[in-house]
């Protein structure tokens, strides 16, 4: 049996909302000094229980504002919970915004190793890699121009590229498959499923396509306003979810 790779417990992650709006950066200035700001709490979590084996695949569904992309932030650590705990056990790919560890500036060259260095490799691995990334991206000659002249099509391809190049313990994707064209779309969707069929990498990930965590998930979370809606097959919660969305 597969040992927990991901423990959240009594989790909740919670944002100071602003109740006055400031004219000004002299105004908030002035307000903050005198200690005169005002704020609203407002929970994007609110007590999550979840518990992910390794080799596990997670779909997580919702509304927007539900707190999808909050729970994936949560379990990479970009978000610290603000009660309870998140356990993480293995390596992480997170692709929670394809492209966003890119410099603009930089070739496209340039930023495969760069980006490759972020996600946690080698200088020796990422040139193992080169040319399979390359390949995958279909960006052979455009590699010596700046990325800031990529469409954001391209973007995407580099960036899955580079972080599904390796085998991560735990694969984390936020709406990767809403960017691209169909051909992109069913190139990475290939991708995930040769990484989930060694055993060996969990994914977690989020889509407003429920058909599209139906075909990459076995397990799926279902969220509404920070709360846990339904917990179970992601056949069982993305129906549940569908039906919702029809009254």
């Amino acid at each position: 049996m597969s040992e927990p790779i991901i423990i959240v417990k009594d989790a909740s992650v919670r944002f100071n909302l602003a109740k006055q709006q400031q004219n000004s950066l002299s105004s908030y200035l002035k307000r903050l000094l005198r200690h005169e700001l005002l704020f609203q709490e407002f929970f994007a979590l609110k007590d999550i229980n979840l518990t992910i084996n390794a080799g596990e695949s997670w779909g997580f569904v919702g509304r927007n504002g539900s707190g999808k992309s909050t729970m994936l932030k949560l379990i990479t650590g970009i978000l610290a919970p603000y009660t309870g705990s998140v356990e993480v056990h293995g390596s992480i790919a997170p692709l929670l915004e394809l492209g966003a560890g890119f410099d603009s500036e930089l070739t496209g060259r340039e930023n495969i190793y760069m980006n490759g260095l972020i996600l946690g490799m080698s200088k020796k691995e990422i040139t193992e890699k080169f040319d399979e990334i390359v390949a995958f991206a279909e960006l052979e000659e455009f590699l010596d121009v700046p990325i800031k002249n990529y469409s954001s099509g391209m973007k995407a391809r580099l960036g899955f590229a580079i972080a599904t190049c390796s085998t991560p313990d735990i694969l984390i994707a936020d709406e990767v498959l809403s960017t691209g064209d169909r051909a992109f779309r069913t190139k990475c969707e290939q991708r995930m499923q040769d990484m989930l069929s060694t055993g060996s990498t969990t994914l977690l990930y989020v889509s407003h396509q429920p058909n599209s965590v139906r075909k990459l998930c076995t397990h799926a979370m279902w969220l509404d306003g920070g709360h846990v809606k339904m917990i179970g097959t992601s056949e069982e919660v993305c129906d549940a979810y569908e039906e919702s969305t029809k009254v």
